[in-house]
């Protein structure tokens, strides 16, 4: 066991690592990595590019530790050298690593890993996944998944800031109520549209409404899926201002593909895009029609110049918050999520955590919160409230039936003034909630 640490640590570039400055080496990029059960590489982030030696032996010595353990009936779940941690999720016939040296809780990596087995259902769905490995168990998969390197590392990307993904939650825009809903009252289908799924408006990178069936929500994954394959480069720097993308959406349904219908929506007749984009998730039925159906809404998004005010709110920045409009003594941030809505809401990253290295901290330590109230990795039971004080500030997490907060303060505050401010948060959060929240969104 030591010699297979030894072997996977000196791997993944861990001499790198170390020697670098405290400053850089703080949060050096996570490495992930997927490969078949029979050992065959399928996806690598290393940075930098990959030697292709070093990488044949990294992979054969982490497919040489899963199977020892699979052999004595157990799972290797993760391996702590020094600094670095390894984390392991088998998915058969899929294999998922990551190794970090951040410091977060184990549960923050399985939960990467979780979300990458999901985008790669989504291009591969699981029927299909295990059809082909029962057929040829040494398949090289990258035939299949030539092209979707953009998506993984999109969403290797987003895992890394995105607390809404951490919270499994959707993150909505900041916006008047009465303009969400001249939205969703626009988006919602006609009875003579068939098989529609969703109806969704994003605008930069936040639900402004989605609309649904009656009897049918959307998981939190799915819509990240979703998000990401919307944002992916392939897909955001298509010239084309409307496209059909068949993909999977694995916690709707693992063993189909749904097809979706983005339009990126332009700023009044400029040609330029406004940062919202109409995506609509069909389960089959008339393209043609949904195409149409698509194309009248826009219309009506623009002539009805509700399209025009959105955009308007995004410009002006009234999309967004600073902490200081709560006017706490000492807040620096917080999250808050929404238990009911499954949704969370957060100001914008100002200083101190305006630079990447210290948001990234910020973002470890409501994730080492976020863990220990949850209790995700082996902890004897749940939290109501974990309190952490560091050098550069003192967070907290708590957890009540109708909320989670987690919010960042001065650490010259003492504890009492932590659960103050925490009390403060909730109420200007119950008070702006029709704005921070989607409510009584358009069922059909």
């Amino acid at each position: 066991m030591t010699r297979y640490s030894k072997q996977v640590r000196n791997s993944i570039n861990y001499s790198r690592i170390i020697c670098q400055t405290i400053t850089v080496s703080r949060y050096p990029p996570r490495e992930y990595f997927i490969l078949t059960d029979a050992g065959k590489p399928v996806f690598i982030s290393r940075p930098g590019g990959t030697d292709q030696d070093n990488m044949a032996s990294t992979v054969g010595v982490m497919q040489a530790l899963i199977s020892v353990f699979l052999d004595d009936g157990d799972k290797l779940r993760c391996i702590n050298a020094g600094r670095t941690r390894i984390t392991f999720l088998l998915r058969s016939p899929l294999y998922y690593v990551c190794a970090s040296s951040w410091g977060e809780p184990e549960s923050v990596t399985r939960a990467h890993l979780e979300y990458l087995h999901l985008q790669i259902l989504s291009i591969v769905t699981a029927t299909q996944l295990r059809r082909i490995f029962e057929r040829r168990t040494n398949f090289d998969l990258r035939r299949l998944l030539n092209g979707a390197e953009s998506f993984m590392s999109s969403l290797l990307d987003r895992l890394e800031s995105d607390l809404s993904m951490t919270t499994a939650s959707l993150h909505c825009l900041k916006m008047d109520p009465n303009l969400r809903k001249r939205v969703a009252d626009t988006l919602v289908p006609h009875s003579k549209i068939k098989d529609i799924l969703y109806v969704i408006l994003i605008a930069k990178d936040k639900v402004v409404t989605l609309i649904r069936p009656r009897k049918h929500s959307i998981h939190p994954a799915d819509l990240h899926i979703i998000l990401n394959t919307l944002n992916s480069p392939s897909i955001l720097n298509s010239p084309a201002s409307a496209s059909w993308i068949p993909f999977c959406l694995p916690k709707f349904d693992p063993s189909g593909f749904v097809n979706a219908f983005i339009a990126f929506l332009r700023k009044d007749d400029t040609g330029v895009k406004a940062d919202v984009a109409l995506v609509c998730i069909t389960r089959g039925g008339d393209f043609e029609a949904v195409r149409g159906w698509c194309e009248t809404v826009i219309t009506r998004l623009k002539e009805e110049g509700t399209l025009h005010a959105l955009v308007d709110a995004l410009e002006s920045r009234e999309t967004e918050y600073s902490v200081s409009e709560l006017g706490i003594p000492g807040l620096r941030h917080f999250l808050y999520k929404s238990r009911a809505q499954v949704q969370v809401t957060l100001p914008s990253y100002e200083d101190p955590y305006d630079s990447t290295q210290e948001r990234r901290r910020l973002v470890t330590l409501y994730q080492t919160l976020h863990d220990a109230i949850h209790a995700r990795s082996g902890q004897e039971g749940p939290l109501k409230l974990q309190y952490i004080r560091t050098d550069t500030e003192s967070v907290m997490g708590w957890i009540t039936q109708p909320f989670e907060l987690y919010i960042a303060l001065s650490p010259r505050l003492p504890k009492s003034a932590a659960v103050g401010a925490a009390n403060a948060v909730a109420r200007w959060v119950k008070k702006e909630e029709s704005r921070l929240f989607l409510q009584n969104a358009p069922v059909f």
